[in-house]
């Protein structure tokens, strides 16, 4: 006989990142900047909204809700605000603490709802919810890195509950991610739980179906590192199993990386025209959220040189390009990567041939060195984006070639 406390759903969401600024591109308009700061926490508030129309069973937060420390109590604020609202709608809110959040981490501290279960760091426990007979086992990061093997710890499963894992991992393994309480995914199917809900990995990933192992990724993209879409997962269970994993789309800024074939391409007007085209399909990803795009110039194209000589007209020139498609569409970073035909040297009416003079210059010990601390002192200047540093060293041969390029189409005079 089925048991008809055990037909619910839940949201399982994890890595808000709360807090964390996406000001890499506010400086080139005040909206933008606004916008991009409240992408995180409008993809938050759209989950809860979310969970109250579907009257989940109860809503689990798989680690890092914040970025880091508090530098005030408004995220804290916010957080708790949120997790009110669930509260009155009777939806209670279960979540383990990251290596972002960890209780070494986050130094300050607002009161949350009773119906908020946050799992302790200094053991692996279980919280019940008697009404829908979930039993959910859990365990905090006490500190940033955690190295041990926290699920081995974990307690046994209920019988005759449905039983719940939620953890902050590396798992698997991710080359993006820090390794931290590592296991594998045999390490999980012993402990006999119906669910594993992930967090720590960005990208969405089922690692398993029997049990289901699932990381959500994070609720909103933060950098190009991070392309397509994010969200969370709504988990529907009918007679105490797993019936569906649904992914929930949530972001309110995406990024996405748009690589342009220049090879055909005969001037900068071409080459403008080539981009719009590219940018035309993201027009649809750009109804109701920003898109932040980095567009990459590829191929051997005779445009070469004339596309390097002004770069900063010519992302003015993309970004008007992007306008024309969707309000929405913004150019998060041009990277001029195509190369000069061995035949599109310029000529010149003096002996001296300047492409000859600046082929070389970059293979210079004395030149390579200084130019190489140079770059280290300006990238330690520069503000990165969070999830990207910046090491601008090792693109000194992509430098060398946009100056010499940049160089030589002044010099050529040749403008679209």
């Amino acid at each position: 006989m089925s048991n008809p406390q055990q037909s619910f759903s839940f949201v399982h969401a994890a890595d808000l990142h709360l807090g964390s600024p996406l000001t890499g591109l506010g400086s080139r308009d005040p909206e933008l900047a606004r916008r991009l700061a409240a992408a995180g926490r409008q993809a938050f508030e759209d989950l809860v909204s979310l969970a109250v129309e579907r009257a989940v069973a109860f809503v689990v937060v798989a680690g890092d809700i914040y970025d880091g420390d508090w530098t005030d109590n408004t995220i804290g604020l916010f957080f708790a605000r949120q997790v009110a609202r669930l509260d009155r709608a009777g939806i209670p809110t279960i979540m383990v603490r990251g290596n972002h959040d960890a209780e070494s981490v986050i130094t300050r501290s607002i009161t949350l709802p009773p119906s908020v279960h946050v799992f302790p760091a200094a053991r692996a426990s279980t919280h019940r919810l008697e009404a829908c007979r979930v039993a959910l086992h859990g365990r905090s990061f006490g500190s940033r890195a955690v190295e041990e093997n926290l699920s081995l710890s974990y307690p046994a499963a209920v019988p005759g509950w449905f039983n719940l894992g939620v953890l902050h991992t590396s798992c698997t393994g991710h080359a993006a991610h820090e390794t931290y309480a590592p296991c594998s995914v045999a390490d999980l199917r012993a402990r006999g739980y119906a669910y594993w809900a992930l967090g720590h990995v960005h990208d969405y990933a089922e690692l398993s179906r029997d049990p289901w192992i699932v990381f959500p990724g994070n609720l909103q993209g933060r950098s190009v590192r991070e392309c397509g879409p994010r969200g969370a997962v709504l988990v529907t269970v009918a007679d105490g199993r797993v019936a569906e994993v649904h992914r929930l789309v949530l972001d309110r800024a995406r990024f996405h990386r748009l690589d342009v074939d220049c090879a055909e391409v005969g001037d900068e007007r071409a080459a403008l025209d080539a981009v719009e085209a590219a940018l035309r399909p993201l027009a649809e990803t750009a109804s109701g959220r920003l898109v932040l795009v980095r567009v990459h110039l590829t191929g051997t194209s005779p445009a070469h040189d004339r596309l390097c000589a002004d770069r900063e007209g010519l992302s003015a020139e993309i970004q008007a390009a992007a306008h024309r498609v969707h309000e929405d569409i913004w150019l998060e970073r041009l990277k001029i990567e195509t190369r000069r035909p061995p035949a599109a040297i310029p000529a010149t009416a003096a002996a001296i041939d300047p492409a000859a003079l600046l082929a070389d210059i970059d293979r210079d010990p004395e030149f390579a060195a200084r130019a190489r601390a140079a770059l280290a002192e300006i990238g330690q200047k520069m503000p990165a984006l969070p999830g990207e540093e910046i090491d601008l060293g090792a693109e000194f041969d992509t430098l060398c070639a946009e100056a010499e390029a940049l160089i030589l189409g002044r010099l050529s005079g040749r403008r679209c």
